[in-house]
């Protein structure tokens, strides 16, 4: 029950989510010293609404091993790291098939679909420092599956 993980790609990644990062069309801004990469993600909070929270998380290393997935029925996740650090992206399109890995470039972050069975936040360095922009609101909005047998991403 091994997993290879594969660089984080828009296409790849595109049934599960965004992929946020500076690339591709923009415009420039303030007067010309920015360059504004437009709508990025597809937030949906439901009946929710909007919240930033910081996350800090403990750090991994490969071969990591996991059996604990999660999704957010009522609303979208986004993970936007705080530091220049590849992070690990677990996803899987239902627990009965098989997840796949994602390795970020250290500039880009995710934001997971309502509904997209993922890994918890795995950064692979420290700080793992993240703003997480997700559903605030009232209801459970966090399902959880276990394997009965680990997944180990090598």
């Amino acid at each position: 029950m091994q997993i290879k993980p594969e660089p984080l790609t828009a296409t790849a990644f595109a049934p599960y989510g965004d992929v946020l990062d500076a690339t591709g069309d923009f415009r420039l801004i303030n007067a010309g010293l920015c360059q504004r990469h437009h709508d990025r993600a597809r937030l949906d909070f439901g009946d929710g609404r909007a919240g930033v929270s910081i996350f800090s998380a403990q750090p991994r290393a490969l071969p990591y091993t996991f059996d604990l997935i999660e999704r957010h029925p009522d609303g979208s996740q986004a993970f936007v790291p705080m530091t220049q650090h590849p992070f690990l992206v677990i996803v899987a399109s239902d627990p009965q098939a098989t997840p796949q890995a994602f390795i970020t470039n250290g500039t880009q972050g995710i934001n997971l679909h309502r509904g997209t069975w993922h890994g918890v936040l795995t950064p692979l360095h420290a700080p793992g420092l993240f703003a997480v922009i997700d559903r605030i609101g009232p209801g459970p909005n966090l399902e959880e599956y276990r394997y009965p047998q680990a997944w180990r991403v090598v």
